[in-house]
């Protein structure tokens, strides 16, 4: 997983050559390349604080402890910033049309069967990871 490049993302994308799609395409996979890259480098970044968040801890001492807490604070902005990321990702994919069935390719339903975006998803999927609940529409 570490350092692989999405450099085939191109592949099965709709890269047909008609018309401007192909431009298009490439716009759309230059945009999801950036930011996987964003991911991969803040994903890498919490992968340290919480190493340091573990050492803190296991350390018990009152200011590795301490200190713990502007780490936690720094770790759950990152994560934020990534779903932040994917929610603009997921826009860009809706947007473009997604190579495989537009809008309607980038939604899922949820548990009351109502459908919601894939940004939403993400954001739902984030919060719980969070440890946050999911509000539900009444």
């Amino acid at each position: 997983m570490e350092g692989e490049s999405f450099s085939g993302m191109g592949m099965g994308m709709g890269m047909n050559g008609v018309g401007g799609q192909q431009g298009v395409d490439g716009k759309l996979i230059q945009t999801f390349h950036k930011s996987f890259v964003q991911v991969q480098s803040i994903l890498d970044q919490n992968r340290m604080l919480i190493s340091e968040i573990n050492q803190n801890h296991e350390s018990r001492a009152p200011d590795s402890l301490t200190r713990n807490v502007g780490l936690i604070r720094e770790l759950n902005n990152n994560i934020r910033r990534v779903v932040g990321l994917y929610a603009d990702l997921s826009a860009s994919f809706a947007h473009h049309g997604g190579g495989h069935g537009g809008a309607a390719a980038s939604s899922d339903a949820d548990s009351s069967g109502t459908l919601r975006s894939s940004a939403a998803a993400a954001a739902a999927a984030a919060a719980a990871a969070a440890g946050h609940k999911r509000l539900r529409p009444a």
